[in-house]
């Protein structure tokens, strides 16, 4: 994520993105942007982020994140409009007493927000940026959430991936492969694919292109903002992601429409024999 390692849905006009893949140092980098791959995005043409001025401890901090003086804690202020609509659809799916693995965390606010509610077991929450990590533990902290253990630093690129301490029924992953590298997916899919056991299940969240086109003209100018930016980045075809993930094993079980021209895709891991060639 960006200055305040914060990431939003990718709908709102000023939003900070980051994702689980680090870049080696280089020369050309300064150290702030060289530990992972991360960029402040210029205003997308997305309706405006709306800054939260009246909590009187929230400071604008740019990028549409917001953070709280004195305090590790960032705010993503897009987590408040999709957390619900996310939790609706992970009730139907996630197990009270699961273990879930969250890939590219950010700010912390959906782990804590999620954990209880589902009544997991334990999510694991991870980051491949240090302030994002010491932003989830803030949160950690301050809710309280047993159940949400303490951030790993995870590059969804670099296999494999961290120990855990429990094997994972679901793994989780918002808004992250549209704004990061097709590298990013296919480790993500590659991370799954070692960890989850037959019928446990990976669910993604974000826009997506579908029959090869996009879903909304706001969408096509997102896309065209994020490849402007970075042409490595950009609105993914769900078909490709669905057959990239039938290669390793996963069958889609279901496609929820969301808010802001979203979706959820939920995967299950299918049994050896039946995978994909």
């Amino acid at each position: 994520m960006s200055p305040e390692r914060g990431r939003t849905d990718g709908t709102s006009g000023n939003f900070a993105v980051s994702f689980a893949v680090r870049l080696p140092r280089s020369p050309a980098r300064s150290d702030r942007s060289s530990r992972c791959l991360e960029r402040t995005a210029r205003p997308a043409p997305r309706r405006p982020t709306l800054v939260c001025s009246w909590r009187p401890l929230l400071v604008a901090s740019g990028a549409g994140i917001l953070r709280v003086m004195n305090d590790a804690r960032r705010f993503a202020p897009a987590t408040t409009r999709n957390r619900e609509p996310i939790l609706d659809v992970l009730r139907r799916f996630v197990l009270p007493g699961a273990n879930v693995l969250e890939i590219a965390s950010g700010t912390g606010e959906h782990a804590v927000f999620l954990a209880p509610r589902l009544q997991v077991a334990s999510w694991q929450p991870t980051d491949p940026d240090a302030d994002c990590r010491r932003s989830i533990d803030a949160w950690r902290a301050h809710a309280k959430v047993e159940r949400v253990l303490p951030a790993l630093d995870l590059d969804v690129t670099f296999h494999p991936w961290p120990p855990l301490t429990t094997p994972p029924d679901v793994i989780t992953c918002v808004n992250m492969i549209h704004i990061a590298p097709w590298s990013a997916c296919e480790g993500l899919l590659d991370g799954a694919m070692a960890l989850l056991a037959p019928g446990k299940l990976l669910y993604l969240y974000g826009p997506y292109r579908r029959g090869g086109a996009h879903t909304a003209p706001s969408n096509e100018e997102f896309d065209a903002s994020l490849r402007s930016r970075n042409p490595e980045w950009g609105v993914r075809d769900l078909e490709e992601v669905e057959n990239a993930a039938a290669r390793r094993g996963f069958s889609l079980v279901e496609v929820t429409a969301m808010p802001a021209n979203n979706f959820s895709v939920l995967f299950r891991r299918a049994d050896d024999a039946a995978r994909t060639s």
